[in-house]
């Protein structure tokens, strides 16, 4: 691949452009808004300038509801050997492509399964698929050269290709990534109207819960109503859960010690089936996960306080697996939870104690 034309400069678009221009790739730049075309160029992306010519291959990043217009208009301007989107939903764009009559040997659906909260193309990052997956839902007629720009797309990205059917698709991000948001806005909601002594006592939990409900809710409508059905099996299911729940915990409430232990059965069903749902996300690399152990080190809120531990932990020869940082409401100061290999964590704790660190229990 030496040229590319990326038609939409947002989060995805820009990012995508970014790495393979990084990566020696002639790319161009076009959006709807012309002015996030030039901030994507500025940055590095490409040029807002069309091609002279049909290019290798056209990216398209606009949103679900714009994706077959949008390819089958480039298709008809003839504006690259191989076309592919990068839309969150795969089903409704490829039939919608089919009944405009274009011809779907020269493209493949595809999907990056990486973003962050920020949107826009100054949000964009070369490095923001590195190992993440990308999923291609090539369709019957895909030409295997437009797989192979499809391929080599990913590769420039540094991502991870994985091979599914659409509808497939749209059911498993149905599940993994369209209804938590959903979920995580819904907690989020709780929030805005609670009263602020309340609100003073967020901590990590409701932290993690909530972060993706920053997401912009303009992105999500079009995404959402991309993929309605499969969303709403998900969260029809999640409602029973949540209303056995919900019974379970009024019988928590009931003088019967009869129906209290029936609570308390049913609590524990939905947290246990929680432990075992939880424990089939891919860990680390996408194995199984590890069981890690924990050691909280208190740290002070300043310059070089995390190289200064991270440092630390090198010099004891230990491998950091993960690490998280849970923040004190209202103090310049916090909690860094380094997860090691249980073999490892007797070693580190003993090593930061030495070195003049505060572990906590």
């Amino acid at each position: 691949m030496r040229t590319a034309l990326v038609i939409g400069t947002g989060l995805i678009g820009t990012s995508a452009a970014l790495a393979l221009t990084d990566r020696g790739v002639t790319v161009h730049l076009a959006d709807h808004d012309p002015d996030r075309a030039r901030t994507a160029a500025a940055r590095g992306a490409g040029t807002d300038a069309p091609p002279e010519g049909p290019v290798d291959l056209c990216v398209v990043a606009v949103p679900p509801a714009h994706v077959a217009a949008t390819l089958a208009e480039a298709m008809r301007a003839g504006a690259a050997r191989g076309y592919l989107d990068v839309a969150s939903v795969k089903g409704g764009p490829q039939r919608e492509l089919a009944a405009l009559g274009a011809d779907l040997s020269s493209y493949i659906g595809t999907h990056p399964m990486s973003g962050k909260e920020q949107s826009g193309p100054l949000a964009g990052s070369g490095d923001l698929f590195e190992g993440r997956p990308w999923v291609l839902t090539p369709s019957r007629d895909t030409h295997t050269e437009v797989l192979n720009l499809a391929l080599e797309l990913v590769a420039l990205c540094r991502a991870v290709p994985v091979v599914m059917d659409a509808d497939a698709h749209d059911r498993a991000v149905a599940l993994v990534s369209h209804t938590p948001q959903l979920v995580s806005s819904m907690v989020a909601a709780r929030l805005e109207q609670a009263e602020e002594t309340a609100v003073r006592l967020c901590g990590q939990g409701i932290r993690d819960v909530t972060r993706i409900a920053a997401s912009d809710p303009r992105m999500w409508v079009d995404i959402l109503s991309a993929n309605p059905g499969p969303v709403a099996d998900v969260l029809a299911a999640l409602a029973a859960d949540l209303d056995e729940t919900v019974r379970s915990l009024r019988a928590l409430q009931s003088a019967d010690d009869g129906k209290r232990d029936e609570g308390v059965t049913g609590v524990e069903d939905v947290l246990r089936r929680g432990n075992a749902g939880r424990a089939r996300v891919p860990g680390k690399h996408g194995t199984a996960p590890a069981a890690y152990e924990t050691v909280a080190v208190l740290i002070s809120d300043q310059p070089g306080e995390l190289a200064r531990i991270f440092a630390d932990a090198g010099r004891a020869g230990v491998n950091i697996e993960d690490v998280r940082i849970e923040h004190a409401t209202g103090q310049q100061a916090g909690v860094v939870q380094l997860m090691v290999a249980p073999t490892a964590a007797p070693l580190l704790a003993a090593s930061l104690r030495e070195r003049g660190w505060a572990l906590r229990q």
